[in-house]
């Protein structure tokens, strides 16, 4: 049978709508909105790691021209910490305790970057040239910068009164059965390495826009951010003031990946500074800030040992992760390894697990979600292990992979972090993948190489990912009286191309051009409740709620326009913005219809999906990279991909996520690193010292599915917006570690790989 895509539905490969006004410049961001009489505020930062502090004074500030107000700690005490409330059982039942983000710091800053006062004057310059008169006394302290470091003695205390740089720890699997598993393996293989710390550098740097309306005693805050309601929940618990007193808006936002999920100290310093001086206050952030405060991601350091039988088959693993906090508990960071070692086994039958996760704090800028949130980390980890093993024991790393995965049958299939994965075919697209990459002519390739004298090495990764998280996000649309349908959504774009992903589920259900279809989000006006982005949930979770409400307002549509027509509604159908009797010339247009509504209720469609599992998307990435040794620089030459992500909505939107998130992912691997001296200055806060990756850097991508469509999920979708970066970083490594090892017999080399590390790595093996 022949499977017809439609023209605007499910499976379409639908250009995205959004893509005309920005690429004409007409997108519409924070800090293009410039209100009547708006002020801007800059904060004065602190330039050391750590110190006590006091304010001389802060007269000249204020009296400096344009000025209008100045902050700092003891003026906020009206106000609470922003704190995190995702700290996981350590294993004596306890909870840590947390060390919350001050608004202001009062008497002490803990990183570089740490915010110590606030200025609102005419203009963005003025303010910044008044936070320089402020005279601040700063007591400087030795700092603790080093994630490897922060437990080691004699390493400075970030916080003395816990006695410790230790944060929290975190324990999951079964020890005693991991020692078992262990005491009777013929082999095992262990690894160290560092999982390096990233800034996430969207293209749009923060804003944020602070409002008080007098007439309605209520905030208006405007920021780019990837919900509204969590950061109308979290400001007006800060406030102590009822969710309604606050509306929060977000317009075009110019990348988010995690980060742009969090409340950070900007957003209530301007409304604050605007309820007390009766005017709009706006805060643009710069790149440099961007580098210096925002939240980063990743920072660990591991240990982590597989048990082998003599057949290479995995026994159990053994997992010591370090996990870097920063300097405070920011608003997800406790939770993102332990999310990220739920994933510790993969896509591998591993019947043993003894994993322990320590939180450390350092003076260095909080850590949190960065695009993958943990599962990027888990997931390198066991790649990076699997090749050791396969090296260990001689086998080729398709092999040992082959003989370790999950078998079909054995799904469902709960790991031993208690995931229940609902199905995978993990042999059948590492086999395409392997057939896409042409594998096995490697050889020949590998000889063109040293012919002229390049080395080349060949990477592969087997993933899985948890993504989706159960839980609903509703959906709302409406018929208008011009004929065009509206959708209301708690989830926001971020420029993934929700207008047009979200515009083809109802499109497929009334059969209206796209173009006809506006979707809205951003505005807690507008919507009551929402779980705004992340975790690649809106499609699959907002996806399938769209569909829902579009088959209910047709259902709506098409009982009006029966009544209109003097027919059965059964006998209805919809086509190009009218309905029509079956098999007949009788239409009526759905303007006409909005318009023969009794009540407005008729005119609104509701739909709901309530998930209960994730859903569980995976895939093999390849990569193929030739190395100069002369000067370590390293193209990579091939990338294939083969993912599993279920019923595929828009191919062409798909393969856009799926090629982002690869560039992530391989700018880890090679190219980005984030590096605080000892005294915890920021070194690489811009773009002189941190390597973002280029276009350049890439071949074309071979990018392809092979599906089993998701049982836990209506519609058999799985997530993929974060699936790109959980591939593609340790097949990076793993493919230069191979390169580095055919040529060398270098076992191990950290991220990211850059020229200058490469090359020292092959200096030194060369040395006799």
């Amino acid at each position: 049978m022949t499977v017809v895509t439609p023209k605007f539905g499910m499976g379409a490969s639908v250009l995205r709508r959004e893509d005309a006004a920005f690429i004409q410049g007409q997108g519409r961001y924070t800090d293009d909105i410039q209100p009547a009489g708006v002020l801007h505020g800059y904060v004065l930062r602190s330039p050391v790691a750590k110190a006590s502090f006091t304010i001389g004074s802060t007269e000249a500030a204020k009296a400096a021209p344009g000025v209008h107000l100045v902050l700092t700690g003891k003026d906020l005490a009206h106000l609470g910490d922003l704190r995190s409330g995702v700290m996981q059982q350590q294993p004596d039942g306890t909870k840590a305790p947390t060390r919350d983000i001050p608004i202001l710091c009062r008497d002490r800053v803990n990183y570089v970057g740490d915010a110590v006062a606030f200025v609102v004057a005419d203009s963005r310059a003025l303010a910044q040239d008044a936070v320089e008169l402020i005279d601040v006394d700063y007591d400087s302290e030795d700092a603790a910068s080093g994630t490897a470091t922060a437990l080691a003695e004699g390493t400075p205390l970030v916080w003395p009164e816990l006695g410790s740089n230790r944060a929290f720890s975190y324990h999951i699997g079964d020890k005693k059965k991991t020692d078992a598993a262990f005491a009777r393996a013929a082999h095992v293989t262990r690894i160290e390495f560092v999982n390096n710390r990233l800034v996430c550098n969207y293209m749009e740097p923060r804003s944020a826009i602070g409002e008080w309306n007098v007439e309605e005693s209520r905030f208006v805050l405007t920021t780019g951010s990837q919900g509204v309601h969590s950061m109308q929940y979290i400001l007006a618990s800060l406030f102590k003031i009822k969710k309604g007193q606050l509306r929060v808006i977000t317009p075009d936002v110019g990348g988010g990946f995690g980060p742009k999920s969090f409340v950070y100290r900007e957003y209530p310093l301007v409304l604050e500074a605007a309820k007390r001086l009766g005017r709009p206050v706006k805060r643009a952030g710069d790149r440099t800030e961007h580098f210096l405060t925002d939240a980063q991601g990743r920072d660990n350091v591991v240990a982590a040992e597989m048990a082998l039988d003599k057949d290479g088959r995995f026994l159990g693993m053994k997992v010591d992760l370090l996990a870097n906090m920063g300097a405070y508990v920011s608003q997800y960071g406790p939770y993102i390894p332990y999310i990220g070692v739920t994933m510790s086994t993969g896509v591998y039958d591993i019947q043993a697990l003894d994993v322990s996760v320590t939180g450390l704090y350092t003076n260095t800028c909080p850590v949190d979600a960065y695009r993958g949130a943990g599962r990027p980390e888990a997931a390198f980890l066991l790649e990076k292990l699997v090749d050791a093993c396969a090296h260990d024991l001689g086998l080729p790393v398709e092999e040992i992979r082959r003989r370790n995965f999950i078998r079909p049958e054995q799904f469902p299939y709960r790991t031993q972090t208690g995931r229940l994965y609902d199905n995978g075919e993990f042999e059948g697209h590492m086999d395409r993948a392997i057939e896409q990459s042409e594998w096995k002519a490697f050889p020949q390739r590998l000889s063109q190489s040293k012919a002229t004298g390049k080395i080349r090495g060949l990477g592969m990764a087997t993933y899985i990912e948890a993504c989706a998280f159960p839980g609903s996000e509703p959906a709302f649309v409406e018929l208008n009286g011009d004929g065009t349908v509206t959708l209301k959504i708690g989830t926001q774009t971020n420029g993934q191309g929700h207008a047009t992903a979200y515009a083809q589920f109802l499109s497929e259900k009334l059969n209206l051009d796209i173009d006809k279809i506006h979707v809205r989000q951003g505005d807690t006006d507008e919507l009551k409740a929402g779980g705004g982005t992340g975790g690649s949930r809106s499609i699959p979770l907002g996806g399938v709620s769209a569909s829902r409400a579009g088959e209910d307002l047709a259902n709506k549509i098409k009982r009006i326009a029966a009544d209109e027509l003097e027919a059965s509604a059964g006998d209805i159908e919809l086509s190009d913005g009218v309905a029509r009797i079956v098999g007949t010339d009788r239409t009526i247009d759905f303007s006409a219809i909005a318009k023969a509504a009794r009540t407005p209720d008729d005119l609104k469609g509701f739909g709901e999906f309530v998930q209960d599992e994730c859903t569980y998307p995976n895939g093999t990435h390849i990569c193929e990279v030739e190395i100069d040794p002369d000067t370590g620089a390293t193209d990579i030459v091939r990338y294939t991909i083969v993912d599993d992500f279920g019923v595929t909505v828009n191919p062409i939107l798909l393969a856009g996520q799926v090629h982002g998130g690869v560039v992530q992912g391989i700018g880890q691997a090679l190219t980005e690193d984030t590096i605080y001296s000892e005294d915890g200055q920021l070194l690489t806060a811009s773009f002189m010292d941190y390597a973002m990756p280029r276009a350049d850097n890439f071949p074309f991508f071979h990018f392809e599915t092979c599906n089993v469509p998701s049982t836990t999920n209506a519609l058999g979708i799985k997530g993929a917006g974060e699936a790109g970066t959980i591939g593609s970083t340790p097949a990076a490594l793993n493919a230069v570690t191979d390169a580095l090892w055919r040529a060398y017999g270098i076992r191990h080399i950290d991220m990211p790989a850059t020229p200058a590390r490469i090359w020292a790595t092959i200096r030194e093996a060369a040395r006799p």
